[in-house]
């Protein structure tokens, strides 16, 4: 799929059009993975609002890397990185990469992934289980699941690694 589309680093009036497409992909996501509770819940948009705008203008947050891709003035796509304390090898834990189903395919899942991560430094994240589609992005990226595994409001997930051993044999 060709679509022409912008990534680059968010900014706090993007706030409002993060969380709208981090509510949106949650719901096509994690439907039957999530409870329906939390993802109906009337107030999970603002507050992902205020979560986006905190990430975007909180001291807290300074060292984070967060962008946007955009398709047509509208916001398709987010994804935030930050370090990890006190840890030696997976120096960037990659905490958000969403993109609305509709774009999955198109390029700007690996965009806003290399914009937020260097594609040759060692990281981490954790996916839901099962994510079929997402962990096989993942592997493509040259992360892989390390066994371990953490389960949050009712949901499995593994935790994929991508090492600095793991980029240079690639």
């Amino acid at each position: 799929m060709t679509i022409n589309f912008e990534v680059r680093g968010a900014e706090p009036a993007d706030a409002p059009g993060m969380a709208k497409v981090h509510v949106d992909t949650w719901r096509e996501t994690y439907r039957g993975l999530m409870s329906d509770e939390v993802l109906d819940d009337p107030g999970l948009l603002e507050f992902r609002e205020k979560f986006w705008t905190a990430a975007l203008t909180d001291s807290r947050y300074e060292q984070n890397s967060v962008a946007v891709a955009s398709h047509e003035d509208t916001v398709i796509g987010i994804a935030m990185s930050g370090p990890i304390p006190d840890s030696a090898e997976e120096s960037q834990q990659l905490y958000v990469l969403y993109a609305y189903a509709a774009f999955h395919g198109s390029g700007v899942g690996e965009a806003l992934l290399n914009a937020v991560i260097d594609p040759a430094a060692p990281a981490f994240l954790w996916v839901a289980d099962p994510n079929p589609r997402a962990q096989a992005f993942y592997r493509k990226h040259g992360f892989v699941a390390d066994g371990t595994v953490n389960i949050e409001d009712d949901v499995r997930d593994v935790r994929m690694v991508r090492s600095i051993q793991a980029m240079t044999a690639r």
